[in-house]
C-alpha cells in the first residue's frame, strides 16, 4: 500500500501541467512566455498577429531577424501559417479561412539571438 501511494504521488507531481496561465497583453490579447520574450496573440478575421515584448514589461522588442509560424487547428481543419515581421514588434500572417472561436494556435518562434520555443494558445 505504501509503495502504491508513493507511485501515485510521483506520477501526479511528475506530470506536466497542461493548462497555460495566460497574461493579458498590452493590446488585450492572450500573452505567454516563450524563448525569453512575451508573445501576445491577436487575431482578426483570418489574420494572426504576434506582438513581442520584454518579459513582464510592456516594452516592445524588435522582431527584426525573427522567424515564426503558427499551426491553427480547429474542428477537422489544420493550417500552418508563416509569420513575417511587420512594424516595430509584430509578426503577422494570414490564414486561408477566418480563425474560429475555440481554435488552438501553436506558435513556433526563433528570436534574432537564436533562442527558440513553442507555446500553445487556446482562442
Amino acid at each position: 500500500m505504501k509503495y502504491a501511494l508513493i507511485l501515485i504521488a510521483t506520477i501526479l507531481f511528475a506530470a506536466p501541467i497542461s493548462a497555460e496561465e495566460y497574461e493579458k497583453g498590452p493590446n488585450g490579447g492572450l500573452m505567454l512566455d516563450v524563448a525569453g520574450i512575451d508573445a501576445e496573440l491577436m487575431t482578426a478575421g483570418n489574420t494572426v498577429t504576434i506582438n513581442v515584448f520584454v518579459p513582464n514589461a510592456p516594452t516592445p522588442v524588435s522582431t527584426k531577424g525573427y522567424t515564426a509560424a503558427v499551426l491553427i487547428t480547429g474542428g477537422s481543419g489544420r493550417e500552418t501559417v508563416a509569420l513575417t515581421p511587420q512594424g516595430e514588434n509584430s509578426l503577422k500572417g494570414d490564414a486561408k479561412n477566418p480563425i474560429a472561436a475555440g481554435a488552438t494556435i501553436t506558435l513556433t518562434i526563433k528570436t534574432a539571438e537564436g533562442k527558440s520555443g513553442q507555446v500553445k494558445f487556446k482562442k
